[in-house]
């Protein structure tokens, strides 16, 4: 899984467990992609110290996975519903699967 994509999702799932300042620094750095020196200015700290407050997020948010496997669990998941929603789509002539492909295409939406 490409990076920034791994640290969006992980953000995604365990955002809410970083306290005020860890989430403003990590979303302005990882998600505005925002440089180190852009966003020390802005707050006032020095660049290593946005630079460990990335590195400490990134621990915190990959020991959350690990012990949770919540992101892990999603991307199964939504790729599971996107196998079955291309073989309902091979058989779009029987009605059933015309129903399973569009269930398939809003659980993925949702998702």
């Amino acid at each position: 899984m490409e990076e920034i994509l791994r640290q969006a999702l992980l953000y995604d799932f365990y955002g809410e467990l970083l306290t005020g300042h860890q989430k403003r620094v990590y979303e302005e750095v990882v998600l505005n992609d925002y440089s180190f020196s852009e966003v020390a200015e802005d707050l006032g700290i020095s660049r290593q110290g946005v630079h460990d407050m990335i590195k400490r997020c990134n621990k915190l948010l990959t020991g959350y996975e690990e012990k949770l496997h919540l992101v892990e669990k999603f991307v199964h998941l939504r790729e599971q519903v996107g196998q079955v929603k291309e073989l309902a789509e091979k058989e779009e002539k029987n009605p059933a699967m015309q129903e399973i492909t569009s269930l398939c295409a809003t659980i993925l939406e949702e998702l």
